[in-house]
Parts: C-alpha cells; sequence; structure tokens
C-alpha cells in the first residue's frame, strides 16, 4: 500500500508484462512490534511514518495527509473520474460500518447513485489495497448461509482517521472499537497466514457466527472469534458453528497477554501468540 505502488504498477504493467512476480508490501502488523505498542500499532495503523510519528496529533495529520493526497493525486493519475469528496464520503461510509456486510443498495442510496456506480467505488478501494473484502464460509450442507461479504478499512490508523479518532480513549469510547480490533486480528493473520490459506468468515441464517475461520492448505480449519474483551465470554453463535465447522482449533483472540483455556477445548489468547502459531504453519 502507498502512493509509490501506483506509478511502478503502471510502469511494471506496460514494460513488464508475463515477466513480473507480484508481492504484496503490507503495514506494519502485530507480531513485528513490540507487544507494548500493540495498543499504539491499532490506533496508528501500521504505516511507518504514522506508527513512528512523535505523538498521536502528529501520527493523525500524516493520515490525513495521506487520505487527502491518495483521493486529490494519486487516484485520479490512475485514470478514474471521481470527485474526491464523493470517495471520501464513501470511504468514510465504509469505515462507520467496519465489519459490516456489504449492503450495495444501501450505500447507493446513500451516495445518490446507483448500485454499479457503488460496486465500482467499492472495486476501485479494495484493488488499491485500502479495503479488504472478507468473504464468507460457504458449503454444500443444505444450511442457510449469508452469501455477502464482509468489508474492513484495512487498517485501523487509515479507518480512525477516516472517522476523526485521536487518541486511544477515544477509540475505546467509540462504537467502532470492536470492529476496529477485529480488523487489526484479520490483517495480522493475512499478514501471517501459510500461502494457500483461505480467509473467510461463517455466518447462518439461524444465527450461528464466527468472525474468522481460516482453512489451512492441509485442510485442517480454525475457528476464531474477536473479543476487545480481558474477559472474553463466547456467545452460543460460535458454538453453533463450530458443530458445522468441525475446526480442528477453537480460538478466541482478546487483548490480554495470556494464554488459557475455556470449555469445549477453546483457546484464548493474544493476537501476537496467533501470528506465531500461523507463522509456525508454514
Amino acid at each position: 500500500m502507498g502512493s509509490a505502488s501506483i506509478k511502478l504498477l503502471r510502469q511494471s504493467g506496460e514494460t513488464l508484462a508475463g515477466r513480473i512476480a507480484y508481492a504484496e508490501l503490507a503495514p506494519l502488523d502485530a507480531n513485528e512490534v513490540p507487544a507494548a505498542d500493540l495498543d499504539k500499532l491499532w490506533l496508528r495503523g501500521g504505516f511507518p511514518d504514522s506508527f513512528l510519528a512523535k505523538g498521536d496529533q502528529a501520527s493523525l495529520r500524516w493520515r490525513r495527509d495521506f487520505i487527502r493526497t491518495y483521493l486529490e493525486r494519486d487516484i485520479p493519475a490512475l485514470g478514474p473520474r471521481i470527485a474526491a469528496e464523493t470517495l471520501r464520503r464513501f470511504w468514510t461510509m465504509l469505515a462507520h460500518r467496519q465489519s459490516s456486510l456489504s449492503n450495495g443498495s444501501e450505500l447507493a442510496r446513500a451516495l445518490g447513485v446507483d448500485g454499479k456506480t457503488v460496486a465500482s467505488y467499492l472495486d476501485l478501494l479494495v484493488d488499491l489495497m485500502l479495503v479488504r473484502r472478507l468473504e464468507p464460509w460457504h458449503t454444500n450442507t443444505g444450511k442457510r448461509l449469508v452469501k455477502s461479504p464482509r468489508i474492513y478499512v484495512r487498517d485501523t490508523g487509515i479507518l480512525h482517521a477516516l472517522l476523526g479518532l485521536t487518541t486511544l480513549d477515544d477509540v475505546l469510547g467509540h462504537p467502532v472499537a470492536g470492529a476496529s480490533w477485529e480488523g487489526l486480528v484479520i490483517e495480522t493473520a493475512h499478514a501471517t497466514m501459510p500461502v494457500g490459506t483461505q480467509a473467510q468468515f461463517y455466518r447462518s441464517g439461524a444465527g450461528a457466527e464466527v468472525d474468522l475461520v481460516l482453512t489451512l492448505p492441509g485442510g485442517a480449519v480454525w475457528a476464531i472469534e474477536v473479543k476487545r474483551s480481558l474477559a472474553p465470554k463466547v456467545e452460543r453463535g460460535f458454538h453453533s458453528a463450530c458443530e458445522d465447522l468441525k475446526p480442528a482449533r477453537r480460538i478466541v483472540i482478546y487483548p490480554g497477554t495470556e494464554a488459557f483455556p475455556l470449555q469445549n477445548g477453546i483457546e484464548v489468547m493474544s493476537l501476537h501468540q496467533l501470528g506465531q502459531d500461523l507463522l509456525a504453519q508454514d
């Protein structure tokens, strides 16, 4: 992610078609910072200039400048003729709906455009690696499963800047806190999981739900629930989903540092431990 990548992508497509491989260089993740800095990473996001800024205000200024540059210079350089303010509104709407199911018609009504236009805006932000579409898990079990993807602003620092949240207290006091933490967990999982892993979520019409389902290359399934609480509790929907999924591991990620078990074989662990466990699978 970053403005320089746009120029490189354009040049590589023009001069090295068929002779180039792409590797995604993501921002810092939870396994790349000390455990003591996890909340700072969550607040400021993983872009180095934002994470390493002298203070929260300086970090927020960098992120706001990043957003403005992307909207006013970088995206127009790619060709799409979208008013910067319109795309900012759309991006901010996604931030307010962090981790929600994609609802194109609702977004279209709010923006005053048609569904195809909203779909093109979303595709653009996904292609630029600014937004993630987490697809639903599906199988032929005959159960009625949710088919819409979940949408996340990928970098939590950008998410908080779009929402005007400057400090950790601002985030903790905002309704987006849980969904924002969930987004950080999902991005860390993507950064550390083995190549070939499928990352999805599970949600049935009957209320069974798992925040993140990882299917590892060997076929083992990990069911991961995300909680922003030092005393996490697992709802009935997670247990019901695990009955359907038959996962090899049942994991709850929380903001603490100690690992401990819950009933039914559930493991409670830190985000750092999840990253280490995933790296060990490679």
